[in-house]
């Protein structure tokens, strides 16, 4: 017999107008009760829908059950077998477009919620220290790995390898580590105190982490081959900003959305001159885009003190490719929404400072190559918006100093390195690449799951390795 139709349950969050004004926790994580309640509505499909949509493939059933059943340290466990990252991933990855999408509950008061259930295991074991190594530190003599950037790409193959035995070193060219996990999203999403703990327990296992290590400047992938490594992964995310072109993005007061971020985020600028790193405090911001990079921007805006933020997109809002629960908690704080809406150019005053854009309204036409119908211009339709900060968000791509300097890396034409779909395999031999650095900006999970696949075949091409050195 099937289950009653039970609702999910709801995610405690701080209030709104509270949150608008400060960088804590906007989701304050399920109760122990939240969390029974949530895991006893999994029906343990015996086929695992969910696993399906999982891009590093974590039981979801097995440790849902393990929470119903209150053994929550097992629960961590079981999440930790294939994902290093997981009171990350609670925080921050789709599921709703990931593991969700998949659960048959979706008819019976909504699918269940993994992420949140994900993220309570993972919090619990870290109060109650039952932390788990996933392998233990790699012995003498074993292989060498180098992984190139420590956002979840990275993180995630530097673990899996390390709990096969290899030796492994990660090289961050930032000053500290995380990629975009610390860069790029806020803390009032994800805490650098998880973020750090997560890190520590990866360093745990044996991974060693260098700082300031810019692949391209301080060293190149060919010196890493020539110096000991038997193989290199390059995880070095999609941090170069794309513009929109048009007039007076020079101005003062014009910001790429990842160095806005990078700013409040990395450089700690929100609390100048206590930290080094200054930032014009905001009144009247425009974010253009409508991504989760975006929303993040538009949210940090507000708590930085600005009085008025808008979200300037060409399409409308069912369009939007920000999740569902970013757009809600940006509009809950009082961010606004012009929509069909499209920048002409910026006009600043005589000291070159930015003091309003000129737009245009859009109307939908017909479906472009991305499926989304086209926004097109309405004529006469131009008007003016007054702003001192504007925040540019509709893209990343790959910076062009590791495929400058790496001669054979086949890369497309846009920047993203060329790489086998399964493996993470480039054109060179013992080179692996995945998330950003391959695909453009996109999730967290989907750079994880191309870690993990990425980890497995530099196992196997290793043991290749070590196997022919047999031979001879």
């Amino acid at each position: 017999m099937p289950k009653p139709k039970v609702p999910r349950t709801p995610m405690p969050e701080q209030n709104p107008k509270e949150r608008a004004k400060n960088f804590s926790e906007v989701a304050l994580g399920y109760t122990e009760e939240m969390a029974l309640t949530e895991a006893s509505r999994c029906l343990a499909c015996k086929n695992k829908p969910c696993v399906r949509g999982c891009p590093v493939n974590i039981d979801i059933p097995a440790f849902v059950k393990l929470i119903a059943e209150k053994n929550y340290g097992a629960a961590a466990e079981e999440i930790s077998r294939a994902n290093a990252l997981a009171a990350v991933c609670g925080r921050v990855c789709p599921q709703e477009e990931q593991c969700e999408k998949f659960c048959v509950m979706a008819k019976l008061g909504g699918p269940v919620a993994i992420g949140r259930l994900e993220r309570f295991a993972a919090d619990w074991a870290a109060r109650n220290q039952t932390v788990t190594r996933r392998g233990r530190r790699p012995r003498r003599g074993a292989q060498k790995v180098a992984i190139i950037g420590s956002g979840p790409a990275g993180l995630t193959a530097a673990g899996d390898l390390a709990a096969l035995g290899y030796r492994v070193t990660v090289l961050e060219a930032l000053h500290e580590l995380g990629g975009v996990l610390r860069y790029g999203i806020p803390e009032f999403r994800l805490p650098r105190e998880i973020l750090d703990r997560e890190i520590a327990g990866i360093r745990e296992m044996g991974v060693e982490f260098l700082t300031n290590a810019v692949v391209g400047r301080t060293l190149t992938i060919p010196q890493l081959l020539e110096s000991g490594f038997d193989a290199v992964f390059i995880g070095s995310g999609a941090g170069y900003p794309t513009f929109l072109n048009i007039p007076g993005e020079t101005l003062n007061g014009v910001y790429a959305a990842n160095e806005f971020l990078t700013r409040v985020n990395l450089m700690k600028a929100r609390q100048f001159p206590l930290e080094g790193t200054p930032i014009k405090k905001p009144h009247k911001v425009a974010v253009f885009g409508a991504g989760n990079t975006a929303m993040d921007s538009a949210r940090t805006a507000l708590r930085l003190g600005a009085s008025e933020v808008r979200i300037v997109y060409r399409r409308s809002r069912a369009e939007m490719p920000a999740r569902a629960e970013e757009i809600e908690h940006a509009g809950q704080e009082g961010v606004l929404f012009e929509l069909l809406t499209n920048p002409v150019r910026f006009v600043g005053n005589e000291n070159g400072w930015l003091v309003r854009a000129v737009c245009q309204r859009m109307e939908l036409g017909e479906p472009d190559k991305s499926g989304r119908r086209r926004p097109v211009p309405v004529a006469g339709s131009e008007f003016e918006l007054e702003l001192d900060t504007a925040i540019i968000a509709v893209g990343q791509s790959p910076n062009p100093l590791i495929r400058s300097t790496t001669e054979g890396l086949a890369v497309e034409k846009w920047g993203g390195i060329i790489t086998d779909e399964q493996t993470g395999a480039t054109s060179i031999p013992g080179v692996y690449a995945g998330g950003d650095a391959v695909t453009g900006a996109a999730t967290v999970i989907t750079a994880m799951g191309a870690g993990r696949r990425a980890s497995i075949a530099i196992d196997e091409y290793l043991k290749a390795k070590r196997s022919e050195k047999k031979k001879t």
